[in-house]
Formats: structure tokens, C-alpha cells, sequence
């Protein structure tokens, strides 16, 4: 939350090269505080571990915060109860007339397809367009990330010729980027995917700001338009268990998949996972939240645009 310190103190402006939040007391007494609306697409198929691995960190916060979840009326989920779908999904369809002060777009098991050759790319793609014009700031998660960096700025996606899978080490490289309140210079993320994106692709748009890489796992984090659209390839948000639970998934379907790299104990899959990236995840989260989400949206949600 923001420190509301006195009018003119010299130490508002030194704060505020270093990124911190501050409010001076006129700005703090014409402040309207009203809950956050967030926005779920939870592309995934095990959905409730998904949803409370994201909740879990949006609720590490003192702000107010409204979800629904959305779904595609195009896909049906294979993986989840419909009685679940049915109770706590609404179909986009259903809030296209509403704004949302944030959207998280989740990962998909669709990395082998084409783009276009995915069942609800139309819907997507209709839902990006919407995000443009009614939701404050978006974050974009792995194989949504992918998606919507193809959509709007044409960059494609690259196979990997083995899995990209374990927890690896990541660097700042725009340490007094808001994003990166509280991180240390050096952070640990999972990532589980078959697709990568290339620097030189990224070059080309200018649009596009590099935050974090990885020696091992490569790009992990772009920002656009100041902030309102954030993008990641890896996965800060999974539990400990979850990368241990699609190795040995992977394991008993006889696919082919290496042990999740600086993950387990020894890197021994006997051993239970060492947890690397909590921290990173929750100020990740916090962050976004304060930063990219609260202090941009309008009062007035629907002078969102």
C-alpha cells in the first residue's frame, strides 16, 4: 500500500525515483477507494489448482478484490466438473459489456498447434481485442503470453527440441522497474513448456521491453504500453507440488520427459522439491497489483479505455 506523507516533504520526490509509492496528503484526501475487479481466463486443464494458486497470491494484499473466472463457450473443459464450470465460470460472452481494472490469461496444453488450428483461437483473439479497451492492465501466462504476443505484435513462437522443465535461475535487467520492488538481482522461476520465443523477434517491435532472461530458459518477462500488458513465460504462480505432478504424469503415459531441473532435493525425484521462486511470486503478484493495477485504473470503472 502507499505511504501518505506530508505535502512537499524533499523525500517524496527521492522515493519516487526509487520506485516507492507515496501519496502526499492533498492527493491522499481526493482519493476514492473501491474494490479491484479482476479478471480469470483459466485456460488450464486441472482448473481448481489453478485457480487457487492464483488466488492464493492475489490475496496477499491489503486491497479489495472482485474475481470471475471466465471460460471459452468454445471449449468445454475435459478435466473439471461441470458442476464447477457451471457454479463459478461465466462464459466471455457474458461480460464483454464489463470493464476489469486486471486480466490474468492462463497457460494452455496447446503448444503443439498452430495459433489459428486451436479450437477458440476466434474467441481469444475476440477477448483480446475487448482487453484493449476494457481492462486497465493485463497479465499473460506461458502459453497465453505466446498467444497474445503473436496476435498483437506478430511474434512467433519457436519449438523446443526437448522440454524446457525445472525451476531456473533468472536475472533483473530493469532493476528500478516497479515490477521488481523487493526483488534480489537474481530470481528463480518454473517453467514448463515446449515453445520459446527469440530475442531477435522481440527486437523488431519496439514496443516490447525485456524485464528478465534466463542463461537457461531464456526470455522470461516483456512489458507494453507502460505497463498494461505484462507478459511471462514460465509459471511463478505453481505450487511446489505441480511440476512434480507433470513428471509423473508424463512418467505413466511413457512420454518422453527429463527430471525437473534445480527442483527436487539432490535433484533426486525420490526427494521431496526444494520451493525457490515463493518470494519472487508473491512480490511478483503484489506488485502488479499495486503498481500496474491500482494505481492506474480510474475510479470510475467504467472510464476505463
Amino acid at each position: 500500500m502507499p505511504l501518505n506523507i506530508p505535502d512537499k516533504l524533499p523525500a517524496i520526490e527521492l522515493l519516487k525515483r526509487e520506485n516507492i509509492f507515496v501519496f502526499d496528503h492533498s492527493k491522499a484526501n481526493s482519493q476514492d477507494i473501491r474494490p479491484l475487479r479482476i479478471a480469470i481466463l483459466n485456460l488450464m486443464p486441472i482448473k481448481i489448482t489453478t485457480e487457487t494458486d492464483l488466488i492464493r497470491l492475489l490475496s496477499n494484499s491489503p486491497l479489495q478484490i472482485e474475481i470471475d473466472f471466465i471460460k471459452m463457450r468454445s471449449h468445454t473443459s475435459k478435466n473439471t466438473p461441470i458442476e464447477h464450470m457451471m457454479q463459478f465460470y461465466v462464459d466471455f460472452d457474458e461480460v464483454k459489456k464489463r470493464k476489469y481494472d486486471g486480466l490474468i490469461m492462463t497457460g494452455a496444453p496447446v503448444e503443439h498447434l498452430e495459433f489459428e488450428d486451436v479450437n477458440y483461437w476466434s474467441e481469444l483473439t475476440e477477448m483480446l481485442d475487448w482487453a484493449r479497451t476494457n481492462v486497465t492492465a493485463k497479465m499473460f501466462i506461458c502459453w497465453s503470453a505466446y498467444a497474445a504476443l503473436y496476435y498483437y505484435y506478430g511474434v512467433p513462437k519457436h519449438n523446443l527440441t526437448q522440454k524446457m522443465f525445472g525451476v531456473f535461475e533468472h536475472k533483473v535487467l530493469d532493476p528500478y522497474n516497479p515490477i521488481f520492488r523487493g526483488f534480489d538481482d537474481v530470481f528463480y522461476v518454473p517453467h514448463s513448456r515446449h515453445t520459446e520465443i527469440w530475442a531477435d523477434d522481440v527486437s523488431k517491435v519496439l514496443s516490447l521491453k525485456t524485464l528478465a532472461v534466463s542463461p537457461d530458459a531464456g526470455i522470461y518477462m516483456l512489458m507494453a504500453r507502460d505497463g498494461r500488458e505484462l507478459y511471462l513465460t514460465g509459471h511463478a504462480e505453481y505450487n511446489s507440488g505441480t511440476l512434480d505432478n507433470e513428471y509423473r504424469r508424463d512418467l505413466a503415459k511413457n512420454l518422453p520427459i527429463n527430471i525437473p531441473k534445480n527442483y527436487y532435493l539432490d535433484n533426486n525425484p525420490n526427494n521431496t522439491p526444494v520451493v525457490r521462486w515463493r518470494s519472487t511470486a508473491n512480490l511478483m503478484f503484489s506488485n502488479w497489483l499495486n503498481y500496474f493495477v491500482y494505481q492506474a485504473t480510474p475510479y470510475n470503472i467504467n472510464d476505463i479505455e
